[in-house]
């Protein structure tokens, strides 16, 4: 009886199953139906059916059916970006050729070459960009960038696969959940930025913001709520006036209010130390308007800035003309900031209904697929950027991280236009140098330039250029690359050139300090291994065998007895003893008497070690951990841990630039880590004052730390000048609720204009 009830249970969940997934596949259907494409419903149906039964029976983390994923994904290309049916087909087939037995020629028979071709580049960068090992990402990170330039619908649909994977991310593990963020944030919002898919890219970047840093994620959205009736009034008066002028030029047009996300608040709240009240340009006002005549579009958007700044009063620097000028990802509008009666200054972006398009879905989705005929002028930009990285792809095996960074300065560039003495234009970064421009031209004028004219005037190879600078590269044959240009270049070209021939040179020199090692082996009476250089180099501190043999070639590091007793075993124990022991990890620490003879040995992770559950901190057990001190974590940061290559934790802050690049490129070490802190211990913190100077400020400051918080000051410096003094204060505090409150605290005195923690 139980049986049968059993099977009746199921029969009933299956064909509840069986409605969710067919509604879903209508719903995508119903988007395709909407949109200007040809109606190919029967490819799509047959892709939906095929895939439906290739994942049969087998279910996402979160407990739905799996095909619930591939249409989500499909649904994203065809509605939020506008792509047709062999998008639509590819997304719903993307995953069938990884999980199941179906091959990509199965798929080309079913299909036809084109989709089958879209499958098998989704199906070389799967798994996330990045695989186990440093050099595998730098591989699969290349193919994804090889298979973009054959067809940029891989890209697109891989990107709506991700969308999707972060709409669902509650479901993963928290390791997993950072390793995807932080993969998120550092690849693939930059590339949805760059094909001009603002409003994905806004969301990618609010998802891992939400899952890495959830308590501040919630207080900004708190905030933005609280705050949303007075921006509402703001956004209604100031617009009152505007509305009326447009009614009487006879303009059909849309008013919209656009409001920061939160992402791009907290990262402004970072990099300029400022509180969230402190920000003013949380709301913006965009103006999309109908042009008379497409033609004409441009001097309507002129027309219309003349219009509103007749009523209000611009800010002379902040015109931002991207109608003349596109952005690389297709992005045109004309920005200006006005002065709004209530004091405020208010962005105001002026676009056509075409240029929202573009703004919001990206020329990416408009990409013509013409077979045979050449591609249009409007996608030349893309293809500029398509070009230049595939001539980083084509330079010899560059450090997998070096190649990921290369890329991302391509990603991030906004542009500055340059023009060749015969008066050509270039595109180039925004930040760009003389020496930028050279490598630029030719790899050739960029490794002889010695200086260049700017608008007719000499200047070195740092020179920074701006918008509208005439170039003229000096070159000599005697010269010759140099290590420090690497500081002064922020082109991913120039960058990736300098690298590649700085690496020629250094391969020689390695050469010769193999050579010297060799040598000095044998008169010891050993062999080189890497075991042998393993241990060489984690004596001297030196991460990779390469540089420990440059060292050697260029006599850095000179090798002797200390090397042999490293190599022989010999190492003096009691130096070991009062070194090496777990203090070493947390130099921050109260010295404890009870600790001194007590040496707690640092965690190693072996096989049994489950990197699901998160590593707990305590008071007791905060020695068994390496605290980096790139970013010096204390309690209540937001932290992860990492496993190094000794299979050691180190912690970090999630915000730590360094633990981004390890969640990026070695994703599968990431743990979560929390803390549990009874305020016993304490931690190094140092605050920054600035302000104007006055007679008793040094004491307000000491009355307010020491007498009203309780906190113990370690050094106070101050310094004056003209009457502005700034000042570093290093304290002993608990946690970072302390450091909070003491901040709180500062600014209540008089004459303090600015408070940042620094460490």
């Amino acid at each position: 009886m139980e049986t049968d009830d059993q099977a009746l249970k199921d029969m009933n969940k299956e064909i509840a199953e069986d409605k969710i997934i067919d509604d879903a596949f209508q719903r995508l259907l119903d988007s395709y139906l909407a949109s200007r494409h040809r109606k190919k419903v029967d490819i799509i149906t047959k892709a939906f059916n095929f895939a439906r039964q290739a994942h049969k029976g087998v279910r996402r983390l979160s407990g739905e059916p799996y095909i619930m994923h591939p249409i989500a994904v499909a649904q994203i290309a065809s509605e939020e970006m506008g792509l047709g049916s062999t998008s639509i087909c590819a997304a719903l087939l993307h995953d069938v050729v990884e999980d199941t037995d179906y091959t990509v020629e199965d798929i080309e028979n079913i299909f036809g070459s084109k989709i089958s071709q879209i499958v098998d580049g989704l199906t070389k960068i799967s798994g996330g960009i990045f695989g186990d090992k440093a050099s595998a990402q730098a591989e699969n990170f290349k193919k994804l960038l090889l298979t973009m330039s054959d067809d940029i619908r891989v890209i697109l649909i891989k990107i709506c696969d991700r969308l999707h994977n972060m709409r669902t991310l509650a479901s993963q593990p928290a390791n997993k959940q950072y390793k995807i963020a932080g993969e998120t944030l550092y690849i693939y919002a930059p590339l949805a930025n760059r094909l001009g898919l603002n409003k994905i890219k806004t969301e990618l970047e609010d998802l891992s913001f939400r899952y890495e840093h959830p308590e501040e994620y919630e207080s900004i959205k708190q905030k933005l709520s609280l705050t949303k009736e007075q921006r509402d009034k703001l956004f209604e008066q100031f617009t009152v006036p505007i509305r009326e002028a447009l009614d009487g030029m006879g303009i059909k047009y849309k008013i919209k209010a656009r409001v920061k996300s939160p992402y791009s608040i907290w990262n402004k709240m970072q990099n300029k130390h400022v509180t969230f009240d402190e920000i003013y340009d949380i709301l913006a006002v965009r103006i999309i308007f109908m042009p008379k005549q497409r033609k004409e579009e441009i001097n309507e958007c002129f027309g219309i800035y003349v219009a509103i700044s007749k009523i209000y009063k611009s800010h002379p620097d902040r015109l931002r003309d991207w109608l003349n000028h596109p952005k690389a990802n297709g992005y045109q509008a004309l920005h200006v900031t006005l002065m709004s009666k209530q004091g405020r200054w208010i962005e105001v972006q002026i676009r056509s209904d075409r240029m929202d398009e573009v703004a919001e879905q990206g020329f990416a989705a408009h990409w013509k697929y013409k077979e045979g005929t050449e591609i249009p002028e409007d996608e030349g930009e893309l293809n500029d950027w398509l070009g230049t990285i595939k001539e980083i792809l084509d330079d010899p095996q560059p450090d997998a991280m070096d190649f990921l960074d290369a890329i991302k300065l391509n990603l991030f560039a906004s542009e500055i236009f340059v023009f060749t003495p015969k008066g050509e234009i270039k595109t180039m970064p925004a930040g760009c140098t003389a020496l930028d421009f050279a490598f630029q031209i030719h790899t050739f004028l960029g490794s002889h330039c010695i200086g260049a004219k700017v608008n007719h005037k000499l200047v070195p190879l740092s020179h920074k250029l701006q918008s509208g600078d005439q170039v003229e590269v000096l070159t000599s044959k005697a010269q010759h690359v140099q290590p420090s240009w690497i500081n002064f270049v922020s082109s991913a070209k120039a960058k990736g050139k300098i690298l590649a021939i700085l690496r020629r040179d250094n391969r020689d020199i390695q050469k010769q300090g193999e050579t010297i090692l060799n040598e000095w082996l044998n008169k010891n009476e050993m062999e080189l291994t890497t075991s042998i250089l393993d241990k060489l180099c984690e004596f001297h501190e030196i991460q990779k065998h390469e540089k420990f043999l440059q060292a050697i070639g260029e006599q850095t590091i000179i090798l002797g007895d200390k090397d042999i007793d490293e190599l022989s075993g010999k190492k003096k124990r009691n130096k070991e003893a009062g070194n090496t022991g777990w203090r070493k990890y947390v130099p921050f620490l109260g010295h404890d008497k009870k600790n001194k003879d007590e040496k707690l040995q640092l965690l190693v992770v072996d096989k049994n070690f489950n990197k699901k559950l998160p590593c707990i901190i305590t008071e007791e057990y905060i020695g068994k951990y390496i605290f980096s001190k790139c970013c010096h974590p204390i309690p209540g940061d937001d932290i992860l841990g990492y496993i190094d290559n000794k299979n050691q934790i180190e912690i970090h802050k999630r915000t730590c630039s360094i633990a981004t690049k390890l969640k990026s490129s070695f994703g599968n070490h990431i743990l979560d880590a929390k803390w549990d802190m009874h305020r016993i211990l304490f931690f190094d913190a140092t605050i920054e004052i600035h302000g104007i100077d006055r007679k008793g400020m040094l004491k307000d400051v000491a009355n307010v730390i020491s007498d009203q918080l309780n906190v113990n000051i370690h050094k106070i410096t101050i310094s004056s000048d003209e009457g502005i003094f700034e000042g570093t204060i290093e304290l002993k505090v608990h946690d970072r609720s302390e450091v909070k409150l003491i901040i709180d605290s500062l600014k209540k005195i008089k004459d303090i204009k600015e408070i940042q923690e620094i460490m």
